[in-house]
């Protein structure tokens, strides 16, 4: 029965945010983002500050979260964590101008089957997508490889039309993109777009701040010990400086790891002056632009030196 009762609802949750998606996924002329990470952070992390810059100039994205997030805590589990992840995550995107959903299954149990792939092909669908980002397919958790799987899984079959007929076919095919990692094997991350986040890191830490279980309690490898090295509730001001000093290491290793990317995009002087980034590798499915289309999937690049 309690089987049951959860597909009947994941399924209800599915269709009531897939018709609100059909319903603002109409054509003003904007791009449209959908950035997929396996839990109620991944995607705000890897893809955040760049999903504000594109919010900033009035473009459409949305943050999702392919698990719920129901395990990612040590001390707390269940649905009333998925509620309190899913709850972060939207307050997380209301903060960076975005929108956000968090899929109804379990955290670290997602496999790459047709459901799934049929569901991430709906979702990129009902978004009528013009870029989508995933994890790459080789990862430390199978949730963040399972991902990249199911998105490369899609990335040809959202154009088919007798797939997933009750969906309409996108009539063209989006640049999909993977988020940077740290893994080498098969081969390591390739920046092809790199993404200055300068004038929306403050914002990024701000919306951060929300992640409450994963930032400041540890998620999943956290405990009372971790925690009690974090700046309490009760001090704001020296928790965010706490957090600040967290992404603008991460942040920043990002501008030094991927500087030749930066370079390429700002060119030198601007490249150089670069503090945090985010950077993106193109899929090998989907569009493959030209560097005039990326400047235009990413309006905020500034404009080539002649």
């Amino acid at each position: 029965m309690r089987l049951v009762l959860r597909i009947s609802l994941s399924l209800l949750a599915v269709s009531s945010t897939t018709m609100a998606q059909t319903d603002n996924a109409q054509d003003d002329g904007k791009l449209r983002i959908i950035c997929f990470g396996a839990h109620p952070d991944d995607a705000e992390y890897k893809s955040g500050g760049t999903a504000a810059l594109w919010a900033k100039a009035g473009h459409h994205v949305k943050l999702v979260s392919v698990t719920n997030g129901d395990i990612g805590h040590w001390q707390m589990a269940g649905g009333p964590l998925a509620k309190r992840r899913a709850a972060e995550s939207a307050l997380v995107a209301k903060r960076l101008g975005v929108t956000s959903q968090v899929l109804d299954i379990h955290d670290g149990e997602l496999t790459p089957s047709l459901e799934n792939r049929r569901t991430i092909t709906r979702l990129i669908r009902d978004w009528n997508a013009d870029i989508v980002i995933s994890h790459r397919p080789w990862d430390y958790h199978p949730d963040h490889r399972y991902v990249g799987v199911l998105v490369q899984d899609a990335a040809f079959m959202v154009t088919v039309p007798f797939f997933c007929p009750d969906t309409p076919p996108l009539k063209k095919n989006p640049l999909f993109l993977y988020s940077s990692d740290r893994f080498k094997k098969p081969y390591p991350f390739e920046a092809d777009i790199a993404v200055s986040i300068d004038d929306v890191f403050e914002l990024k830490v701000d919306a951060l701040m929300a992640l409450e279980s994963q930032t400041f309690e540890g998620g999943a490898l956290g405990s009372a010990e971790k925690m009690a090295k974090v700046p309490p509730a009760s001090l704001p001001k020296a928790r965010r400086a706490w957090l600040r000093e967290r992404w603008d290491r991460r942040a920043g290793g990002e501008a030094n790891n991927h500087r030749s990317a930066l370079l390429k995009w700002y060119g030198g002087d601007a490249g150089q002056k670069v503090k945090h980034a985010e950077a993106f590798e193109i899929c090998e499915y989907g569009r493959q632009p030209s560097t005039a289309e990326i400047r235009e999937l990413f309006p905020f690049l500034p404009a080539a030196e002649n």
